[in-house]
């Protein structure tokens, strides 16, 4: 096509800052709301309002965990590939 447009190229730069420029940031905020969640148990006041705990829910810690430990690589490995020169 183009000699001055390396298209295999321009795809990779745009997928992977569409991967690390929004997706990581989407995915930070999936784990916050992860965390977030409510556990199960809850005690009814006498105003009744549910005296729930956020952050109790054992499956929404794990998720959140993990989504974590995903945004954290990606930050690692995007410091490891600027300090390697890559």
């Amino acid at each position: 096509m183009n000699s001055w447009i390396d298209l295999d190229a321009l795809w990779k730069i745009v997928v992977l800052g569409l991967l690390a420029g929004a997706g990581l940031p989407a995915l930070f905020a999936v784990g916050l709301r992860a965390i977030s969640l409510p556990g199960r148990g809850g005690a009814a006041t006498t105003s009744g309002a549910d005296e729930r705990i956020l952050g109790s829910n054992p499956a929404g810690i794990a998720a959140g965990a993990l989504c974590f430990a995903i945004v954290l690589a990606g930050i690692g490995w995007g410091i490891y590939s600027v300090v390697a020169g890559t």
